[in-house]
């Protein structure tokens, strides 16, 4: 089944560039110039990934991001953040608020498609049943379902693939550069920095004490691990 991507920007000509490529790919594409139409066709219509400028006249895309990932019905909707704020502190406040990607402006068309290729991948139900159990935690792949002591717990996909990958290799130590491959299928640019954002999302949502993790220990001047049984 096609995909709908929603694209929101305020300068038309990039949406009518974005969307002219989405839909040269096979996607079907919505569009919006302002955060409030954006919400109300997140609210009414059925959207599967949502590529969304920062800098809107009404809201930011930051508020936006902050609105959905409190919603529960679109808290999982794939979100990739296309900006020209190029720095490192807005690329990682977009990603701790839940954001999957990020791109910045000025870009090639072609990698924007390739990224929600990419992204739409890691949401898609994989053809098999497969149950991982790590501790107190349990994650359903074929449902995309995380508990810890039987609590249901909320990931982004991005969170969801990461930690998918360090469950299916307990007690491996990962890099950064080969967790961030390995899970999303590319490098991002500023990687140890992106990286260290959604691992500090997952602390949060899966350790007792963020600051003496259980699950997910750091092997510093290496990467990462999921400390197994």
């Amino acid at each position: 089944m096609t995909a709908t991507i929603l694209v929101v920007d305020d300068d038309r000509s990039i949406v009518r560039l974005v969307a002219s490529y989405l839909e040269q790919a096979q996607f079907k594409v919505q569009t919006a110039f302002d955060g409030s139409t954006a919400l109300h066709i997140l609210h009414n219509e059925p959207i599967d990934l949502l590529v969304l400028d920062l800098m809107l006249p009404d809201q930011n895309g930051w508020e936006i991001t902050r609105q959905l990932r409190a919603n529960r019905r679109l808290n999982n909707l794939p979100i990739i953040m296309l900006t020209a704020r190029a720095t490192d502190t807005d690329k990682i406040l977009g990603l701790e608020l839940g954001a999957d990607d990020y791109i910045t402006k000025p870009f090639n068309p072609h990698e924007v498609v390739a990224r929600v290729r990419s992204v739409l991948r890691r949401v898609a139900s994989p053809p098999q049943s497969v149950l991982i159990r790590v501790g107190a935690l349990e994650m359903d792949v074929e449902r995309r379902a995380v508990t810890i002591e039987g609590t249901a717990i909320d990931l982004t996909p991005t969170e969801f693939s990461i930690l998918k990958v360090l469950m299916q290799n307990p007690n491996y130590v990962f890099s950064r550069s080969e967790l961030i491959t390995r899970s999303l299928g590319y490098e991002y640019e500023s990687i140890e920095r992106t990286l260290d954002s959604h691992i500090r999302n997952l602390r949060k949502k899966i350790e007792p004490d963020t600051s003496n993790p259980r699950y997910i220990q750091t092997v510093y001047g290496v990467g990462y691990r999921l400390e197994g049984d």
